[in-house]
């Protein structure tokens, strides 16, 4: 049986997937996880990891993985984080600048519900607001989700207050999608990296 060019894309990038993503559990997460849930425990009581229901490929809901960066409270599924938010730990601060926070979602990559590059997932409430003004919205849900992806490294992250910042995102998440390539992941990975390093603006 002939594959068709869409599946072979799909294997091609779930191959990627789980090596990439089994070099970092071997390589990272077997000892900086526990280095950081220790000081993520020290700082603040409640679990190390953080669960959020988000919108994954064909709009279904899964469970996204992070670092509890925030002290214990009752909207963290309603409101995003600002600059200055008060719900941040001062650990929480140094994961999200860094994107260290993310790091569990390797865990979802490994279960197949996230890739490591593709369209951020945004919480429920958020997808179902942006599908009702953003007339291609659900587009980006064709394809897994990803950790990182081109909106991310193309400046397009943080808080959105304004519908237009989150067409940027849409837009950027569709070309992505219509021109994928090996090379393409490998350049987000590597732009990712770059950022995490020297610490991004618009993350908080």
């Amino acid at each position: 049986m002939h594959q068709t060019p869409v599946a072979r894309v799909f294997l091609r990038k779930r191959a990627f997937d789980l090596v990439f993503a089994s070099l970092v559990a071997a390589l990272l997460l077997s000892w900086l996880l526990p280095l950081l849930a220790i000081l993520i425990k020290l700082e603040s009581r409640g679990p190390v990891l953080f669960k959020q229901l988000r919108t994954g490929k064909d709009g279904k809901p899964f469970y996204c993985y992070k670092l509890r960066t925030m002290y214990l409270n009752d909207d963290s599924d309603q409101r995003q984080a600002s600059r200055g938010d008060s719900r941040i730990t001062k650990i929480g601060g140094f994961l999200r600048k860094t994107s260290l926070d993310e790091l569990p979602q390797f865990i979802n990559v490994l279960r197949g519900e996230m890739s490591v590059v593709g369209p951020r997932p945004h919480m429920l409430q958020h997808t179902m607001i942006y599908s009702q003004v953003i007339d291609n919205f659900m587009e980006r849900h064709a394809v897994v989700p990803g950790i990182t992806g081109l909106a991310q490294v193309a400046g397009h992250r943080g808080e959105t207050r304004e519908t237009e910042a989150m067409v940027k995102r849409v837009h950027a998440d569709i070309f992505y999608i219509s021109n994928w390539s090996f090379w393409l992941d490998l350049k987000i990975v590597l732009l990712t990296i770059r950022q995490a390093v020297r610490g991004h603006e618009n993350a908080f």
